[in-house]
């Protein structure tokens, strides 16, 4: 039994309609990944700022930040694990910000963020030696305590390194720019060289 031309017509525009959604789709997810890499420093740093301080206010009770710092102790208190995270990531976003294409692919962005992250990597593993050299106070709470604690430390350590990997993608994203700008120049201006001398030798040839 076969099928008729209108079942037909009506298959192929069904499949057609089907794979152009499947298209506008894919491009829609390319342009939205694209996006996240492009703006890849702004969101890191936001999420640089947020994470650790979420973790800390499930750590410790609501107080403001002047009792943190007035009870301040390098061994027991956290309050300056996201304040480095809030810090670093405020530095590197305004010099993000500060930046142009050649200062993003060689200049202080990458310098600066590797500064900033290295540094705070050391301060973190110096105070995570203190903090957790100490053992664990009670059995239930004091291990979910611990737990938190280890989790603060990690946020604070993977997001400095997310910086290095992202500034050093971004420096090579913009230096891969800048060549292919450059290529093109050259081009443009070897074309513009040669073109005098195509008309010399054409003028040359009609007056022979």
């Amino acid at each position: 039994m076969g099928f008729s031309k209108e079942e037909i017509s009506k298959t192929r525009k069904i499949w057609s309609s089907l794979w152009r959604g499947i298209k506008t789709v894919f491009v829609l997810f390319t342009m939205f990944f694209s996006f996240l890499l492009v703006s890849a420093p702004i969101f890191l740093a936001i999420a640089d700022a947020l994470l650790p301080s979420a973790l800390l206010h499930r750590l410790s009770p609501p107080t403001n930040l002047s009792s943190h710092l007035l009870n301040y102790d390098f061994r027991h208190s956290l309050i300056d694990i996201p304040l480095i995270s809030i810090i670093r990531s405020a530095v590197i976003l305004c010099v993000y910000g500060l930046c142009d294409g050649p200062k993003l692919s060689r200049g202080p962005y990458l310098t600066i963020t590797m500064i900033c992250s290295i540094s705070s990597l050391i301060y973190v593993s110096l105070k995570a030696a203190f903090v957790f050299g100490e053992p664990a106070i009670g059995d239930g709470g004091g291990n979910y305590f611990r737990a938190a604690e280890v989790a603060l430390f990690l946020c604070s350590s993977i997001l400095a390194i997310g910086h290095i990997v992202v500034a050093y993608r971004t420096s090579c994203r913009e230096r891969r720019k800048l060549l292919v700008f450059k290529i093109d120049i050259e081009a443009v201006s070897a074309c513009k060289n040669v073109y005098p001398r195509y008309q010399k030798i054409l003028q040359q040839e009609r007056l022979k």
